[in-house]
């Protein structure tokens, strides 16, 4: 899967979010190193901090199902019912799951259209991470 068919699949992804309180809609297509896809929305909650981001809920479907090597993750988000026009990076929370699990070349492409988007490293939107091997 290329970079385009994942940033298809994250702004796909942006239909199925429960943002009542926010409307602001993200979504996030994880594709792991044997080549699956595994998507993510964000879900809101009304005590706000049982809420959960389209990137985490794409890392915790996968690691569920046994997966725990990935290269590269779309995102893009925007508000509810309107075409994403700004790249939506992730939370930091997010950047230190991918941290968790990721090395520094691991891509992160924010989308705002198919055509539209821009590709990070996770070096690049995470200097200095801190991550497991600290705790070795």
């Amino acid at each position: 899967m290329n970079q385009k068919q994942l940033a298809v699949k994250a702004l796909e992804m942006r239909a199925f979010c429960y943002t009542p309180y926010s409307k602001f809609n993200v979504g996030a297509a994880l594709l792991t190193k044997d080549g699956k896809v595994y998507t993510g929305c964000n879900i809101e909650n009304a005590a706000f901090t049982p809420s959960n981001c389209a990137e985490r809920t794409a890392f915790f479907k996968a690691i569920s199902e046994g997966d725990k090597e990935f290269v590269a993750i779309a995102v893009a988000g925007g508000p509810a019912g309107e075409e994403p026009s700004e790249y939506c990076p992730p939370c930091g929370v997010c950047r230190q799951v991918m941290r968790e699990f990721c090395g520094p070349d691991f891509e992160i492409i924010l989308a705002k259209t198919p055509d539209d988007y821009k590709v990070y490293t996770l070096k690049e939107l995470l200097p200095e991470g801190f991550g497991p091997d600290f705790l070795e």
